[in-house]
C-alpha cells in the first residue's frame, strides 16, 4: 500500500491450497482496502493436484474462496481452462461454455463481483469461444519479452473476440517465471523505451511487458518489497511502440531475435 499498490492477485491452489486463509490472516483489517482477484480450476487430488472444469466444483470453489477470505473476491478467474479442454474433445466447446456459465452464475449470486479467464496458453481457446455465451470481464495472459508469437497473437485474438477494452486485459509472469533467470543478465531491454537511460534493465523489461501483448495491469510477485518498488518506478518509462511491433514481426517469421547485450 505504501507503494500505491491496491490490488492483490492469488489463486485457490497457491501455497498448497492455503493462500486465501494465509492472505486473510496476514492482511487482517487491511484486506478490505485491496481489490482481490483469485482463480479456480485446480483442486486437491489423489496425486496432489488435479484440474477440473466441472461447474459444480467451480461454484463450490468460488464459495469456499469467499469464506476463506472473509469477503467476496472482486474477481474470480477460470484458471487455465486449456488444461482440461484437450481431454474433453470433441465436446470441449460445451465444456468451456458450461464452465464460463458457472462463474457467471456465481457472480449473479453475489459470490464474487466479476469473473474472468486466466490462461497460460490461450491458443486452444480461440476456436472454442462461444460469442452467444457469457463474456468474461477480464482476460489474463502471459506477457513480456519471453512470450512467443503464437501466444501473443492468441491473446490479441481473444481480446478482440470478447470485445475487451481498457482495464480488461491483464498480464502475468513478465519475467518468464524468474527475474533472476540468466537471460536478464545478457540482454538490455532498454532498447524498447524512448529514453531508458534512467531505468534499469529489469525496469525496462517490466515496462515493455505492458505491450507484449498490450495489457493494462501486470501481476508480479511480492517476495521482495524493494524489487516491487523498483517495478512501480518503471511505470514512468515510455515504450517505443514501433520497436515493439518490429520485434513482434520478427517473432512471427521465426527468425532469431537478438537483443542488445547488457553493458
Amino acid at each position: 500500500m505504501d507503494l500505491g499498490v491496491t490490488a492483490l492477485d492469488t489463486g485457490t491452489n497457491y501455497l498448497g491450497f492455503r493462500s486465501h486463509q494465509i492472505l486473510a490472516r496476514t492482511a487482517g483489517d487491511l484486506l478490505p482496502k485491496f481489490k482481490i482477484s483469485t482463480k479456480v480450476g485446480y483442486f486437491p487430488g489423489p496425486d496432489g493436484v488435479e484440474h477440473s472444469l466441472d461447474p459444480v466444483r467451480l461454484c463450490a470453489a468460488v464459495e469456499q474462496a469467499a469464506e476463506d477470505l472473509g469477503r467476496e473476491p472482486d474477481l474470480v478467474f477460470l484458471h487455465n481452462p486449456e488444461h482440461s479442454l484437450s481431454e474433453a474433445a470433441p465436446h470441449n466447446q460445451d465444456v468451456l461454455a458450461q464452465a464460463c456459465t458457472a462463474l457467471d452464475d456465481a457472480t449473479a449470486k453475489g459470490l464474487c463481483a466479476a469473473w474472468g479467464v486466466a490462461s497460460w496458453d490461450p491458443s486452444p481457446l480461440l476456436s472454442l469461444v462461444d460469442m452467444t455465451g457469457p463474456r468474461p470481464s477480464v482476460l489474463m495472459v502471459r506477457a513480456g519479452l519471453l512470450v512467443g508469437a503464437r501466444t501473443l497473437d492468441a491473446a490479441d485474438a481473444l481480446t478482440e473476440a470478447w470485445k475487451l477494452g481498457g482495464g480488461e486485459v491483464w498480464g502475468m509472469s513478465p519475467f518468464g517465471g524468474s527475474a533472476d533467470a540468466p537471460v536478464w543478465a545478457r540482454i538490455d531491454p532498454r532498447v524498447f523505451l524512448r529514453d531508458g537511460s534512467s531505468l534499469s534493465r529489469m525496469q525496462a523489461a517490466f515496462r515493455t511487458a505492458y505491450h507484449l501483448p498490450r495489457v493494462d495491469s501486470l501481476a508480479v510477485g511480492t517476495d521482495e518489497p524493494a524489487h516491487l518498488g523498483e517495478l512501480v518506478g518503471a511505470l514512468a518509462g515510455e515504450v517505443e511502440e514501433r520497436t515493439v511491433q518490429e520485434y513482434r514481426s520478427l517473432l512471427r517469421t521465426d527468425r532469431a531475435v537478438s537483443l542488445p547485450e547488457a553493458p
